[in-house]
């Protein structure tokens, strides 16, 4: 009997010692901010991206971590706001903005990333994007004009840019997981980038059920 306890203890630390290792690591796998950044949705867990539809490696991100949100629980939300760090780019954040409001991220998303960061087009310009959108025909082209026409895209766009500021977002992509961890993406392996987040999720996920009623 008491050497089936020995042996249960046993595989008990190895466990423990196990999900230690495979636990993401402070300094090393992310970073707390010093300035946590409030979430849009009480309730959730936010996987907050700032990005630019200019950025090679957010071009390379943004499919593996759309593809990967597909597998969030209910309680987790994908939140993306384009980095504003001049003028010229509150165009491209208007576009990210009516993305966003009309709920076309996974359709639109690629398409506009190619259009941008391979074809060189300059959907920055009013006018270039409208005449661009009007030939597009694999999303809803009709209904992401609409959104962008409206006064909450500006609007959004202008948040975009407050955000950018505030809260000194320097690089792209930034990905911050329950308002204040960001994630240390080491190289180009976007998929342990992934592995990181779901263990930040957790983490949040945690400390959430664990807070005082």
């Amino acid at each position: 009997m008491k050497q089936r306890i020995k042996q249960t203890i046993a595989a008990l630390s190895l466990s423990l010692l196990s999900l230690s290792a495979q636990a993401a690591t402070e300094g090393v796998d992310y970073t707390v901010l010093s300035r946590p950044i409030p979430q849009q949705q009480a309730g959730k867990i936010e996987v907050l991206e700032f990005f630019g539809y200019f950025c090679i490696h957010c071009y390379h991100l943004d499919p593996v971590l759309l593809q990967h949100s597909k597998t969030f629980a209910k309680d987790v939300s994908l939140r993306t706001e384009h980095v504003v760090w001049m003028p010229e780019m509150l165009g491209l954040a208007k576009v990210a903005a009516a993305v966003n409001l009309s709920g076309l991220k996974y359709q639109a998303n690629p398409v506009i990333f190619k259009t941008v960061y391979e074809q060189k087009i300059n959907l920055a310009d009013t006018n270039v994007f409208r005449s661009w959108i009007g030939k597009q025909t694999s999303f809803d082209s009709q209904k992401l004009l609409q959104a962008y026409n409206s006064p909450a895209a500006a609007s959004a766009a202008a948040k975009m840019q407050q955000l950018t500021e505030t809260y000194r977002i320097e690089n792209t992509p930034t990905v911050i997981v329950g308002g204040k961890y960001k994630v240390n993406f080491n190289g180009s392996d976007w998929k342990v980038g992934m592995k990181t987040i779901d263990e930040l999720i957790v983490k949040v996920r945690r400390e959430q059920s664990s807070k005082p009623i």
